[in-house]
């Protein structure tokens, strides 16, 4: 056990992790020859597209250091603030990280953000200034900065670049010196902290631990705590570039475990396993329970494949802990899920997953968030979708869920970012200065405000060197109304909203010009409507698409005309009456992205 190390790489988006963890597997030659690609732990076709970490990775190294073999467990994280679930997990089962800061950027929101959980978790931190062979780096400065935020010593910081490999054995000589071997007790009962799980069709659920105490050989009986059930280590090993079984895994190592489980309701990330004969006294204290920040409904476009999406979702969320569902029915759209995510971008992951690993087709409502309903009756409503609300005579008043944000960016985009957050009802608690140029806002915004595009705006006026991150901060009453879109008087549930009632006319207006312009046009009149309650508040129409009639008639009584075109208009009326508007999957995407 002395001789292994467990440890993960945490940084913002950008900053060099997976590069740098490239470097790290080819000085250990654990990676060699033609399987060397650059980031070659992002194994998803989407990591590979965006250029962006989704999962963590987890890996063994073998490093000799002074003529000692040790082993080295290695965990790649993401970087954006959607994913922070992952790191979370991630650093539980590490006892050191390394935190990496681009010498180009300095410390951004997200450094800080991740860096507050390693320590919460008493994690040994490995400060790294990446890409120093840049020549718009500024190693002075940035080292200042860490240095003030860790209140570590200038010499603590490895100098190093992902891409010329400078400074990479000095990191894995420092992860060797540094970080505490794992604790635990080889001889106590077994303790295994699961921390994720893949879905494989040949195989059934494989499942991620990390071994705390005791030690586990293939074939044992063994249990897993929260669900009761008992299951044969059919196979066990540890995670290279690809599994490699091994007969035994001791207390400290990270592996892997095949039982043949088949159902995914089974295995939970953060249960314990143990053996049935001699089983441990009580579960590990692993993770907190993921709290969804944004609610949308997700759909089958094809309301047979509602069971498929199910067994989908499940598969899914075995690989994606942060996912949350329930089922829920729509008078629109059929019979779906209502679905929690950590934000836009996971969202919009989760919806590319579902179509490229389970090709199924969704359509995905309006996000919300969660809203608390005080009724006259003195009950409290919890809400996450706008056809949940009781009628407004009942309602005395609602709450909706506030963050407190945190913004560093350069002085140079003080006014406009301000502008941003006053227009999203946001409210300024403070602004520090981290260095000479660069500045942390603090705000307390509304979740709702920043749902749909604070994040890219922010990044297109501060020309990408705002850097944000947030967290809930309570609830607080607010004046929301329910703003409903109406076709031929209609509602589409999936396009009501709650919104705040300043905001709600210019909202409803948008919408109904957008709508205007993606719904195609049928042989009806379509009239678009926005209301609050039963009053409209704009109005769009989609003329129809009309069949000359009167071609035939050359010459002659305008009466011949006339007779033609009544008998259209009666024919249109009718077709108005059972006509149904289909609203395409582009129009429910388009409609989020309102400027």
């Amino acid at each position: 056990m002395n001789n292994i190390r467990n440890f993960c790489i945490i940084a913002h988006i950008d900053h060099g992790k997976s590069t740098l963890a490239d470097r790290l597997l080819e000085e250990t030659r654990t990676v060699v020859g033609k399987d060397m690609q650059e980031q070659v732990l992002d194994d998803m076709d989407l990591e590979r597209e965006r250029g962006i970490t989704i999962k963590s990775h987890a890996i063994q190294m073998d490093y000799t250091y002074q003529g000692q073999k040790y082993i080295l467990n290695l965990i790649d994280t993401p970087g954006h603030v959607d994913f922070s679930y992952e790191v979370s997990r991630s650093i539980a089962a590490c006892e050191g990280a390394l935190l990496i800061v681009d010498a180009t950027q300095g410390i951004q929101a997200q450094t800080i953000s991740n860096l507050y959980m390693a320590i919460e978790n008493d994690l040994e931190i490995i400060p790294v200034m990446n890409k120093m062979d840049m020549d718009s780096a500024m190693p002075d400065e940035v080292e200042d900065q860490i240095v003030e935020l860790l209140g570590c010593k200038p010499e603590d910081i490895i100098r190093a670049s992902g891409k010329t490999g400078m400074g990479v054995q000095e990191i894995l000589n420092a992860i060797v010196e540094r970080i505490r071997p794992p604790k635990g007790d080889p001889d106590a009962p077994l303790q295994c902290l699961i921390f994720d799980s893949v879905f494989n069709s040949f195989r059934g659920i494989i499942t991620y631990m990390k071994i705390v105490n005791g030690s586990i050989r293939q074939g044992d009986l063994v249990k897993f705590v929260n669900t009761g059930k008992q299951y044969d280590a059919d196979e066990i090993g540890v995670l290279r570039l690809e599994m490699e079984p091994r007969k035994e895994l001791k207390c400290g190592d990270v592996g892997y475990i095949i039982s043949g489980i088949k159902n995914s309701k089974e295995v939970r990330v953060g249960d314990t396993v143990t053996h049935v004969e001699c089983p441990c006294d009580k579960a590990i204290e692993g993770f907190e329970e993921v709290k969804p920040m944004v609610f949308a409904g997700v759909y089958p476009i094809d309301s047979d494949d509602f069971e498929d999406l199910r067994a989908s979702m499940e598969k899914l969320q075995l690989n994606d802990a942060a996912l949350t569902f329930q089922p829920e029915s729509s008078a629109a759209l059929g019979f779906g899920f209502r679905c929690g995510f950590l934000g836009m971008l996971h969202m919009e992951i989760v919806q590319e997953r579902l179509d490229r690993e389970f090709n199924m087709d969704v359509i995905t409502t309006i996000p919300n968030v969660q809203y608390k309903i005080y009724t006259k009756k003195g009950e409290v409503l919890e809400v996450h979708n706008p056809s949940g609300m009781p009628d407004v005579t009942l309602i005395d008043h609602i709450e909706e869920p506030y963050i407190r944000a945190s913004i560093i960016t350069r002085t140079d985009f003080i006014g406009p970012i301000m502008t941003l957050c006053l227009g999203k009802r946001g409210e300024l608690v403070k602004q520090e200065y981290i260095s000479s140029n660069r500045i942390e806002l603090l705000y307390d915004m509304p979740m709702g405000e920043i749902v749909f595009d604070f994040y890219d705006k922010l990044k297109s006026i501060s020309k990408g060197y705002a850097s944000f991150d947030y967290h809930i901060n309570g609830f607080r009453p607010s004046k929301l109304v329910k703003l409903d879109i109406l076709l031929n008087g209609d509602s589409v549930d999936a396009l009501s909203s709650l919104t705040h009632a300043d905001n709600a006319v210019v909202i409803g207006r948008r919408m109904c010009e957008k709508l205007k312009e993606l719904i195609p046009r049928q042989q009806f009149e379509i009239a678009i409507q926005a209301a609050i309650g039963s009053k409209i508040i704009a109005r769009e129409t989609i003329k129809p698409v009309r069949k000359d009639v009167t071609a035939k008639c050359y010459g002659g009584d305008i009466s011949r005309k006339r007779k033609l075109l009544e008998k259209q208009k009666r024919g249109k009326k009718r077709m108005k009456q059972i006509g149904s508007v289909e609203v395409p999957q582009k129009a429910f995407m388009e409609v989020l992205k309102l400027d």
